[in-house]
């Protein structure tokens, strides 16, 4: 079996919230072709005509080079061999960003491939999963702004059966810390006293001195955990904020390589690794954050906001995990989100999800769905 072409595919609808920071209406979707008719999907949380210009080319040199170059004509059964040499045949263009964006998609794709071929499903591949389910955790964006819709909205998750939530900040936040305070105590309420909550600060912080004025809220209403509270570039600022009783998450928001985590864990403080599976280099990219934040003592809470082909590729990953770590579970109002494939992922009465078994990721692109939101510029 060959690989004959990679197809990079930009999917875009109508985004009400254009203004705000939600990627679920503009998506890339990767497919490995093979003179067997076999294909392997995947996905990427990226520019998508940057990524396609990756995928496609032309190469510039040996150094340099388009993905779909790398990879037509080779054997697609050891997606691990198969990323290095994209690694090492774009490193001049960067080891680090779009194009392990565009990586971390084929990646995706190859994996996909590679357990179609071998009729498993990626845990398998993994190692095997050490679990059936996982704990799922919502998440809202935007948040409401009157306590009556905040509850409503996590009234709506809790319909869907989640237990626990997650909301995304926005810099509004600190413009009237009082009523952030009542909202965040009105998801609190609604939730219950064992819901796990969540805040994703989505770099809204400018500052250590910023970010800390929220605390005493995020105290109030029991936080797990705060996610991307900081520039990326501020590496001290998060060993700061990190020092004040309130575990931080970094990754999902501009980290795409495992050595930017390991400065992360080492200097900035970081206990939780949030890597987004399509922009770290996919699954063999993960991999290697995920051994070298286990090595640390250190969680891996895998960053999905996506379609279900993104809640497939952590699911498999989550599954082979050594400790149960939760999924993200987006509620975004997307059609990309929910309709991309056609399998589904429903949340359990429990809150739980359950680990698809199906060959490779255990998903398969919904052709209307490609069709009707198909974006090609002019």
């Amino acid at each position: 079996m060959k690989i004959t072409a990679v197809e990079a595919i930009h999917l875009r609808a109508e985004d009400p919230l254009i203004e705000l920071f939600d990627g679920s209406y503009d998506d890339c979707v990767l497919v490995v072709h093979t003179d067997e008719g076999i294909t392997g999907i995947g996905e990427t949380e990226s520019l998508a005509p940057a990524i396609q210009a990756i995928v496609k080319g032309p190469s510039a040199h040996n150094h340099a080079r388009s993905l779909s170059a790398v990879l037509v004509g080779e054997d697609p059964s050891d997606p691990v061999a198969l990323w290095h040499r994209m690694y090492a045949s774009t490193d001049y263009v960067g080891r680090r960003g779009l194009a392990m964006h565009a990586i971390g998609g084929v990646d995706l794709a190859l994996w996909d491939l590679k357990g179609k071929l071998e009729g498993k499903p990626i845990h398998n591949l993994l190692g095997g999963k050490k679990r059936d389910r996982v704990p799922a955790y919502g998440t809202i964006y935007p948040m409401a702004q009157t306590p009556e819709e905040v509850r409503a909205q996590v009234a709506d998750g809790q319909a869907r059966r989640l237990r626990n939530f997650k909301f995304a900040a926005d810099p509004w936040w600190l413009d009237d810390i009082a009523l952030t305070g009542r909202l965040l105590e009105a998801a609190r309420k609604q939730a219950g006293d064992t819901a796990h909550l969540i805040v994703d600060a989505a770099l809204s912080y400018q500052t250590v001195q910023d970010g800390l004025k929220l605390f005493p809220i995020y105290r109030a209403v029991d936080l797990w955990f705060l996610e991307a509270p900081l520039p990326l570039d501020d590496v001290e600022g998060h060993l700061e904020m990190s020092r004040h009783g309130i575990q931080t998450g970094v990754g999902d928001l501009g980290l795409t390589h495992v050595r930017e985590f390991v400065e992360m864990m080492d200097r900035g403080g970081a206990s939780i690794c949030q890597p987004d599976i399509s922009q770290v280099g996919g699954f063999t990219g993960i991999q290697q954050i995920a051994s070298a934040a286990y090595a640390r003592g250190k969680r891996v809470i895998t960053h999905g906001y996506k379609t279900n082909i993104e809640i497939a590729a952590n699911l498999h990953f989550l599954a082979a995990q050594p400790d149960e770590e939760p999924l993200e579970f987006s509620l975004s109002h997307s059609p990309l989100r929910w309709q991309t494939t056609r399998e589904h992922f429903p949340v359990e009465e429990d809150g739980y999800v359950r680990i698809p078994e199906a060959p490779g990721l255990g998903v398969t692109l919904n052709d209307e769905t490609i069709e009707r939101y198909r974006f090609v510029s002019k």
